[in-house]
């Protein structure tokens, strides 16, 4: 099983399959495309499937020529349940793997998927995991369910963990040039998993198992929520102590050695920052470990919102103007500059509760012409003087390029900037107020 498989990838005859068309799924699909295999995408959104088999692209860090010539070749179509899938010899999970409400980790579409495709597991395929998960996922979720269809990973098919590294907005580091963790249940499992992912990834780095492919993701945006909350937390000691952070911090990164760059912000948003390191905190408590570290850094950088929401309570107040009777408006509603996913942004946060506040809120974002979430149905505003005019503070929530803070800040009563993309402008900085 384990050489016909591997004869299929390296012939690339292998049939792919897809599951999840999102910022992990889509961009892999077209790689894989572009190497020569044949894809099929399964998304259970409509206008998804329907987007895709016209070479219509949705996510950012796809090229839409790249897109739709795979589409034109027969290499790339897209289905909405695994009945129009046909048969695949590999399957690629990248469904959301989301928080519930205490925080605890929700596998509900990773499970679905794996009972759905209980149905269709036959001798001779790879089921690899690219959702980010907590250490053990593969062998104590997936195997067990795979295995009740009375095949054997390892013996009839074949399963491994490659966690994504998608990074929205990243114009240097792609799907096919980011190095790709590669870890199986079983030797031959990695074999097989190694021998597919090379075909499509520069390189691929391999791991002695699935479970240590897991811990690598969660691990790794596990440091980075720790270093931005040290410098959140650090930039609330600095509001104490009357001093400029990003003054602090600049100096200090100049240290050519034993440093690393991290900056504060209004709080952390994105499908990873803000959720995988929950997932290896409560997988901790299984055995009885307490994650002290991860759980305080939640902690700093989810109050985060609330102490913008302070910020410009003082701002407001010191410029002689009732929150109540202000009008504001938000720069900026993506999680991260220049691309165009709210997805736990921390923006969110913020003008809900300058909403509740009383304050007539409004929001300027190029990259997210709409907004949607909870009660919140707002349309972005256009970035003119006579908007910008009419605000008694515009808040910097999100540093997109493409936006002139020159411009902004001349046609400002005030601006409070809690990202420091304002830093090079030179006219009118008594009206910046940083966070």
């Amino acid at each position: 099983m384990k050489q016909n498989l591997i004869g299929k990838i390296l012939a690339h005859t292998a049939r792919v399959c897809v599951v999840g068309l999102g910022y992990v799924g889509l961009p892999f699909a077209v790689e894989a495309a572009k190497a020569g295999f044949t894809v099929v995408g399964v998304d259970r959104k409509q206008s998804r499937v329907d987007m895709v088999n016209r070479g219509k692209n949705y996510i950012s860090d796809v090229k839409e020529t790249e897109l739709k010539e795979a589409v034109d070749k027969d290499l790339i179509s897209a289905v909405t349940s695994f009945e129009e899938a046909g048969d695949p010899d590999i399957l690629v999970i990248a469904v959301p793997t989301p928080l519930t409400q205490n925080l605890t980790p929700d596998l509900q579409y990773v499970e679905n998927v794996t009972r759905k495709f209980v149905n269709h597991v036959r001798p001779g395929q790879l089921i690899s995991l690219e959702s980010t998960t907590y250490p053990g996922t593969s062998e104590e979720i997936i195997k067990p369910i795979l295995e009740s269809s009375g095949y054997l990973v390892g013996r009839d098919f074949f399963l491994a963990h490659s966690p994504e590294r998608v990074d929205p907005g990243n114009r240097q580091f792609s799907t096919k040039n980011t190095n790709k963790i590669v870890g199986g249940v079983g030797p031959d499992s990695l074999e097989v998993a190694l021998a597919f992912y090379s075909q499509t990834i520069e390189h691929v780095v391999p791991v002695s198992s699935a479970k240590a492919a897991e811990l690598v993701k969660v691990y790794e945006n596990t440091f980075r929520a720790v270093n931005i909350a040290l410098v959140n937390e650090l930039a609330l000691l600095c509001d104490r102590l009357d001093l400029n952070v990003w003054e602090v911090l600049d100096a200090a990164f100049t240290k050519p050695f034993g440093i690393m760059a991290f900056y504060p912000g209004p709080g952390v948003g994105g499908h990873c920052i803000p959720l995988d390191p929950h997932y290896l905190e409560w997988k901790a408590k299984e055995v009885n470990f307490n994650t002290h570290f991860i759980a305080l850094a939640g902690e700093i950088n989810r109050q985060m919102p609330e102490y913008v929401r302070q910020r410009v309570w003082r701002t407001l107040n010191i410029l002689g103007i009732a929150p109540s009777r202000s009008k504001i408006l938000v720069m900026g509603v993506a999680y991260k500059k220049n691309i165009d996913d709210c997805r736990e942004s921390p923006a969110l946060k913020i003008i809900e509760l300058l909403i509740s506040d009383g304050i007539d809120v409004s929001y300027h974002d190029p990259y997210v012409n709409a907004l949607q979430y909870n009660k919140l149905d707002m349309k972005s505003v256009p970035c003119t003087k006579e908007v910008i005019s009419h605000q008694d503070l515009v808040i910097i929530l999100t540093d997109h390029s493409d936006i002139d803070y020159d411009f902004l800040v001349q046609h400002a009563k005030h601006v409070l900037d809690t990202r420091n993309v304002t830093r090079k402008v030179t006219s009118n900085r008594e009206r910046i107020t940083l966070l």
